[in-house]
């Protein structure tokens, strides 16, 4: 190979790994909005259950009140 060749070579090396190192850093950013969004999700569910027992609840006052 020549020299041409070789600096070509290690040219496009070095892109490539470049591009895996900012790939790896995304990944590592969507993993911890994953987690993120995965708390939230856990946090809305937890008041949808509240919600949902007050409003058990309360019906089943209106219920007794009418009975």
């Amino acid at each position: 190979m020549s020299l041409e060749l070789l600096s070509e070579l290690e040219t496009k090396i070095q892109a490539t790994l470049e591009t895996i190192e900012l790939l790896k850093m995304e990944l590592e950013e969507e993993k911890l909005k994953a987690i993120s969004l995965a708390e939230q999700n856990q946090q809305l569910n937890q008041d949808l259950n509240s919600w949902n027992e007050k409003v058990t609840g309360l019906v089943g006052l209106l219920n007794e009140e009418v009975s």
